[in-house]
């Protein structure tokens, strides 16, 4: 997969088996587990097979989450994109669905409200979809906060493993 692009601060690029420690450290944190269900990772294993997973969503799909890449220092902070969801959620199936999750060091500093952006302009833009659809976990005010700064509608609730999140949805607007 050649699908490469940038943010003003990021650069998006498939996920390769060499990210495997930063989005170890990722995923073994309880603080960015806190909203998915508390289940951090505790295995380097466990890295290599999301990425395994990934990497075959790149190669079924067309499309996946992307590192996200800090151009100035090129350390992967963590990862954003569409993914094509192919089992129902919230009675919705084969749909794109937008999401970014960071390491915690680069929280609150506008990184994932940029790669949000960033991800919607290339669903709509690049890929003409006519529709993205977007969740985020009741208490998580900064991924709400996110989504509904780049336009995304709330429009339900629904429960996702047992989890209270909030649906959003956006019509692409060309």
């Amino acid at each position: 997969m050649n699908i490469q692009f940038e943010s003003e601060r990021l650069m998006y690029r498939p996920i390769e088996i060499s990210d495997a420690e930063a989005l170890f450290e990722l995923d073994s944190n309880p603080n960015v587990h806190q909203y998915l269900g508390n289940q951090p990772l505790t295995s380097i294993d466990q890295v290599l097979g999301y990425i395994n997973s990934l990497q075959n969503q790149y190669i079924n799909n067309g499309i996946g989450r992307f590192a996200a890449v800090l151009k100035e220092t090129n350390e992967v902070i963590g990862w954003a994109g569409l993914k094509f969801i192919t089992e129902p959620e919230n009675n919705h199936v084969n749909f794109y669905d937008l999401g970014y999750r960071l390491q915690e060091k680069h929280w609150r500093k506008g990184y994932a409200l940029e790669a949000a952006k960033a991800w919607l302009d290339y669903g709509f833009n690049q890929m003409n979809l006519p529709k993205m659809y977007a969740s985020a976990h009741v208490d998580n005010i900064g991924s709400n906060t996110i989504l509904q700064r780049i336009g995304m509608i709330q429009t339900g609730q629904f429960y996702w493993e047992d989890l209270l999140c909030n649906w959003y949805e956006m019509e692409n607007p060309n």
